[in-house]
Formats: structure tokens, C-alpha cells, sequence
């Protein structure tokens, strides 16, 4: 399947407007079922008030959310399947042209690499001025090129860590230190419940990437013995939506573990997405 510039900038443009507006429908349930088990009236009424505000977005193509985030871009090559030079500047239109369709808010910041640091250089106010993150190549099974678009939140960012644990030869070590790190951070963020995105690696670099990665592949009907601790070991915390207390904290733990090294410590990533997050839509491009 051979698509021209202008198709691939269109299916790109909507697919952000998507992941911008719309909750997958696994995560609709989610939230349906921690409706149903959770006995707080305050922190019912904030996941019924969630949920309810995801469905006004979705049927209005709006934001889920003011801070509409930060374009991330995981895209997806088969084994026979090409990208190429032209393809990236048509994904990279189609995102300018999503932000501004969405709209995306206008939070890009203007200038030299000093003015960007300082916001001297003052906001672009074109919502395009906000710059993707830069891609993030994998292979994949299908004879495809899939793209997967995630928009970040600026108060996960902050809430995140990135840093090593010595891992003491006990896989325990560290899914103890990752329930500290999350819950601190969970009980700081403000927009719960939130899922956590937890990735493991050889570097910085690479547990970014996997955090990124288990966000594109996480499904909340499917965790795993060490993400199902997680969840329910934060939850446990009874910091609840918006911090009124509560069943539910986090919804799920989404978690990619990398290659490792003959190493004495491993380098995690913890990210506490929002109530909102992750924000994601997917598109097959060729």
C-alpha cells in the first residue's frame, strides 16, 4: 500500500487530534470498573466526572485536557517496509497540522538555545510551534510502518524519575523501589488516578525509551504479576483520585523491561501519567 505525501500528513493530523480527545476503549473500562468497586463517594465522582469528560472530548474532537501535551512518536517498520526521507517530513506536517486542528495549546518557546531555557525568547503563538520529541524507530512483525502518537502532560514530567537502583541480585529490590518512587510521586501529581509507565534499561537513555514503549503497548485488561504488584501496592497508599482517598490510585502499571547488563544496578524510569494519559492513537502508514 503506496500512499502520497499529502494522504500520510492527513492520517497523521487526525491521528493526533485522536489521541488528543479520545480514550481507548480499554481504558473506558477501566475506569467503568474502578466505578463500580469504588466505595469513596468523592473519589466515585471524580472518575465518573473523568470518564464523563473523555466522552464530551471524544465527541467533540476537543482536548481531554488544557495542558494538551507534548507530541511522542513511536513508529513501527516491517521487515519488508520502508520509510523514507519524504515520509518523515509527512509525519512531521501532520503533526503542525494536528496541533493546530486540535487545538494543541500554544507553549513552544522562541529563540536561542538560551532564550529557550530562560522562556526570554516569549511563546510562539502558533500551537505548531510545538515541537514533536524526536522519533522512536522499532521493527515490527507485520509488513507494515505503524505510528503510534503520544502527547505528554507537563505534570508527569515533573513527577518522573529516571535513576539507577542497585539491584542486589533481587528482582524484589527493585519493584520495592519502584512502588517508593511512584508512590511519592502519585501523591504529588494531583490528576489521579493515573497509570503508571515503567521502563528498565542499560542506560537513561534506553529506560526512557522503554517507558515510552510500554506506554504504546500497555492494555489494561493485560498485566503481569510484577505490574499487578505495583498497582496494587500504590493503591494501597489510599491516595485516591485527586488525592481524595480512595480504591484507586493508579488504574494499571504499563512496564517494558530492556536488555540488561552484567552490571550491579539497573536504570529505571517512573513516569505517573495523568488522569488523561497515556493520551495515545495509532495509524498504519504504508
Amino acid at each position: 500500500m503506496s500512499r502520497s505525501h499529502e494522504e500520510i500528513a492527513a492520517l497523521v493530523r487526525d491521528t493526533l487530534v485522536s489521541a488528543g480527545s479520545t480514550f481507548r476503549e480499554d481504558k473506558k473500562e477501566a475506569y467503568r470498573e474502578a466505578i463500580r468497586t469504588e466505595t469513596n463517594d468523592k473519589a466515585k465522582w471524580v472518575l465518573e466526572t473523568v470518564l464523563q469528560n473523555a466522552e464530551a472530548a471524544e465527541k467533540n474532537r476537543s482536548p481531554l485536557c488544557d495542558d494538551t501535551g507534548i507530541p511522542h512518536l513511536v513508529l513501527e517498520i516491517g521487515p519488508d517496509a520502508a520509510v523514507t526521507g519524504d515520509m518523515l517530513d509527512a509525519i512531521r506536517e501532520g503533526i503542525a497540522e494536528g496541533l493546530r486542528k486540535l487545538p494543541g495549546r500554544p507553549m513552544g518557546i522562541m529563540g536561542d538555545d538560551s532564550h529557550r531555557i530562560d522562556q526570554s525568547g516569549g511563546l510562539d503563538p502558533d500551537s505548531a510551534g510545538v515541537e514533536p520529541a524526536p522519533i522512536l524507530l522499532r521493527r515490527c512483525e507485520e509488513n507494515t510502518v505503524r505510528l503510534h502518537v503520544l502527547m505528554f502532560g507537563g505534570g508527569p514530567a515533573i513527577r518522573a524519575k529516571t535513576y539507577r537502583v542497585f539491584h542486589k541480585h533481587n528482582t524484589q529490590t527493585v519493584l520495592d523501589e519502584i512502588v517508593s518512587w511512584a508512590t511519592e510521586g502519585v501523591a504529588q501529581l494531583g490528576c489521579t488516578p493515573c497509570t503508571l509507565a515503567v521502563g528498565i534499561g542499560r542506560s537513561h537513555f534506553e529506560a526512557a525509551s522503554m517507558m515510552l514503549q510500554a506506554q504504546a503497548d500497555g492494555r489494561y485488561g493485560v498485566q503481569s504479576d510484577m505490574e499487578k504488584e505495583i498497582t496494587r501496592r500504590v493503591n494501597e497508599a489510599d491516595i485516591g483520585p485527586l488525592g481524595l482517598h480512595g480504591k484507586t490510585s493508579v488504574l494499571a502499571t504499563f512496564m517494558k523491561v530492556g536488555p540488561q547488563r552484567a552490571s550491579g544496578v539497573r536504570i529505571v524510569c517512573v513516569r505517573p501519567t495523568c488522569c488523561f494519559e497515556p493520551r495515545i492513537a495509532t495509524v498504519e502508514l504504508a
